[in-house]
């Protein structure tokens, strides 16, 4: 049986740059990760105004916590991309940032413009959900 994860496309939808789903098979455990924000090793947001590099902090920040998980960006299948702000272009340049981050692994994804995010100078959150082998089985 393989064990991998596995991305789902569909000749029948819109061709994107994301699978449209994702498929865990059984013996993986599932890791849901708060929100990963720009945050610095002070705790204090980075990159005030910057919508690339905020974004870039939050999957280096992502990195991080799936290391406590045991994981990498490979073992992601599902994320959020959360950025404050109205404009599509602010949208556009923080996906595509974390899009490039992942490389060729193109989970399913939802992008959301938001009002405002938790901190303050905050512009990009990084929510994300990880699998990775059950160590028990």
């Amino acid at each position: 049986m393989d064990n991998k994860i596995s991305l789902i496309r569909s000749a029948a939808l819109a061709p994107v740059d994301y699978a449209y789903a994702s498929r865990v098979p059984a013996g993986k455990e599932l890791f849901f990760l708060a929100g990963a924000c720009p945050l610095n090793k002070e705790g204090i947001v980075s990159h005030a105004g910057d919508y690339r590099l905020q974004a870039k902090l939050c999957v280096e920040n992502l990195k991080e916590a799936l290391k406590e998980c045991g994981a990498t960006l490979e073992n992601v299948i599902y994320t959020r991309v959360l950025v404050a702000s109205q404009n599509r272009s602010d949208l556009v340049t923080a996906w595509e940032t974390i899009r490039k981050e992942f490389g060729e692994w193109d989970v399913p994804s939802t992008l959301s413009g938001v009002t405002v995010l938790g901190y303050r100078d905050q512009l990009v959150e990084l929510e994300a959900v990880a699998a990775v082998d059950n160590q028990t089985t």
